[in-house]
């Protein structure tokens, strides 16, 4: 939880780096509320109020985080631009945001330690 707390707290920080966990753990955390506010929306019968407002609330973390874990890897984040191809674009993007920090400074900044 800390993780998810940690990009939230960045909240629309796209300069910098994150780690490979940092990235994940916010995915996980993200799909993990998302299912639980789906299924209270459909227990209750209610239409997708609550999911809706939660995706758009965590929109622009989102693509910060994609987009620091992108130069965690050396690459821009313009590159979560790829996922717009039909379904290679997004395997790309699948795979670009698996790969290993770079150990080494790059032109982001510095390798963040990971806690």
């Amino acid at each position: 939880m800390k993780w998810y707390l940690h990009v939230l707290k960045n909240y629309a920080t796209f300069q910098g780096r994150a780690t490979r966990k940092e990235y994940w753990m916010f995915v996980l955390f993200n799909f993990i509320i998302s299912c639980v506010l789906s299924a209270i929306e459909f227990m209750t019968e209610n239409p997708t109020f609550l999911f809706t407002i939660y995706a758009v609330a965590v929109l622009i973390p989102s693509l910060a985080v994609t987009a620091r874990r992108l130069h965690d890897t050396g690459r821009s984040g313009w590159w979560q631009l790829i996922s717009i191809i039909p379904i290679i674009g997004g395997i790309w993007l699948l795979i670009l945001l698996c790969l290993g920090s770079e150990e080494q400074v790059n032109r982001f900044d510095v390798p963040n330690k990971v806690a």
